[in-house]
């Protein structure tokens, strides 16, 4: 249910009754089953808290309230867009205000000019793009789940996406950010000139933090030209590792595709199962990549990956014949995690390694599949070393989620020993806290921790997400 002033007398605990006398009434919402579907992303596994209430705010001054009621109550506040991420950043704790920004979903403004889109957080991502397509513009970053994320979900994580190989993440994009702080000031960050080196980068703080050191209420974005349509080449392989020696070799080549992924047969089949698209009856795994440099250059690119892909032992490689199938093939990527969900529970990885390490990154993962008896499907941005192993658990043995957990974190060491990161895009959260750990020296966990405790000094603002710390009293 929604309160109103009849219930208000009786509505507990008392950060309620200070958020339904400053809000205006429909914003603060109670009902059960409302905010269970408001409580957590799709981290599989990653504990998951009762809110007290969730506020759907529709401007900065309301989530300006909502932080401020929570200061004067000692209360968390955990801001979500669309519940679209992967390592339980936007999980509700026990006692909470769950702050949903989805509503707050207008472009205020397009310059052509300046090629800058001023939004609020709660845009789509893939309706951004519609929306500055109209001007000949493009907004680059483009995670798989682009038709539901929103743009403030994007900032909080960085996230990335097909196209980062080439074009960057959202941080390369974000230029300016009106944030409602953990004092409860709203502030401005960031520019909207094309130079600007005045004061610390706190902009760049806030890009990637998952809502632990401010809220953001609006987006300043950089756009580029559409691009041209672009030459697509896909290749099949018999193994992820030469699969993998085929990316280093098109890397080492100098090629920059727009975007360069790799499928897995786990995923192949389990999109065929579920869409008939008769993409595994050929290959263990399908090498993608797009240039859209245009012209003769884009031809003359697309020909040097097709011998690198020959080179690497591609037992098939060709250029997609028209745009539909090239679209094709690409949808096959986007929907090959959604596929594996119809399989079972899906614990997502993240790790990024150097573009050098990634055959044996992936003859790693197969090891630790065979090792602990799971099936790990891979999806990857694998032209920058981003990848994806799915785990995915056996809904009828009871010991698949224990083993699951185990290979996850033998991934995470794994990908730190060759060099690498525990996440390339999804964010720490709650599933990757340990992984930072292992990653970040203590000296640099204390710098993070001290940036924390300056911008949130009451620790109200997404408390115990990307490190272990206490929450507010409740």
């Amino acid at each position: 249910m929604t309160l109103t002033d009849s219930t208000r007398a009786a509505a507990t605990p008392p950060v309620l009754a200070t958020l339904l006398e400053r809000l205006p009434e429909g914003r603060v919402v109670t009902d059960p089953d409302v905010m269970a579907g408001l409580s957590a992303d799709q981290a599989v596994w990653a504990p998951v808290g009762r809110p007290a209430a969730v506020v759907r705010a529709r401007e900065t001054a309301e989530v300006q309230t909502v932080v401020r009621a929570c200061l004067e109550h000692g209360v968390p506040v955990v801001a979500r867009g669309a519940g679209t991420g992967l390592s339980g950043g936007a999980n509700a704790l026990d006692g909470c205000v769950v702050l949903a920004l989805d509503a707050m979903d207008e472009v205020l403004e397009v310059d052509p000019l300046e090629r800058l889109a001023v939004v609020q957080p709660g845009v789509v991502n893939d309706d951004l793009r519609a929306h500055v397509a109209e001007h000949g513009l493009w907004y680059p970053p483009d995670p798989a789940s682009s038709p539901w994320s929103t743009i403030g979900g994007n900032v909080s994580t960085n996230a990335g996406g097909l196209c980062c190989v080439k074009y960057g993440v959202t941080r390369d994009y974000v230029i300016g950010l009106e944030v409602v702080t953990g004092t409860g000031e709203v502030v401005r960050l960031g520019r909207r000139t094309a130079k600007g080196v005045a004061g610390y980068d706190l902009l760049g703080l806030m890009v990637g933090a998952e809502g632990t050191l401010g809220i953001v209420t609006e987006v300043t974005v950089r756009l580029r030209p559409l691009p041209p349509q672009g030459v697509t080449v896909a290749g099949y392989f018999d193994d992820s590792v030469s699969a993998g020696e085929a990316v280093r070799a098109a890397t080492a080549a100098g090629l920059r595709p727009a975007a360069f992924e790799l499928v897995d047969r786990h995923c192949l089949r389990a999109v065929d199962a579920w869409k008939n698209m008769g993409l595994a009856d050929e290959a263990d795994v399908l090498l993608l990549a797009r240039f859209d440099d245009g012209g003769a250059a884009a031809e003359a690119h697309a020909e040097e990956l097709l011998r690198c892909f020959r080179g690497a032992g591609s037992g098939w490689a060709e250029r997609s014949e028209t745009a539909e199938e090239a679209e094709m093939l690409f949808s096959a990527r986007r929907l090959a995690f959604p596929a594996l969900e119809r399989l079972g529970p899906v614990l997502t990885e993240d790790v990024c390694v150097p573009i050098a390490a990634v055959p044996e990154m992936l003859g790693r993962i197969d090891a630790i599949a065979a090792r602990h008896d799971i099936t790990i499907a891979n999806i990857a941005h694998v032209g920058d070393g981003n990848l994806h192993p799915l785990l995915v658990a056996d809904p009828d043995d009871a010991g698949s989620q224990e083993r699951a957990q185990a290979a996850f974190e033998e991934i995470i060491s794994d990908a730190l020993a060759l060099g690498g990161t525990v996440t390339g895009e999804h964010g720490v959260g709650l599933l990757k806290r340990h992984g930072l750990d292992q990653e970040l020296s203590p000296a640099v966990l204390a710098m993070h921790r001290a940036v924390k405790a300056a911008l949130d000094p009451a620790g109200v603002l997404n408390p115990g997400k990307v490190f272990e710390v206490a929450s507010p009293t409740i």
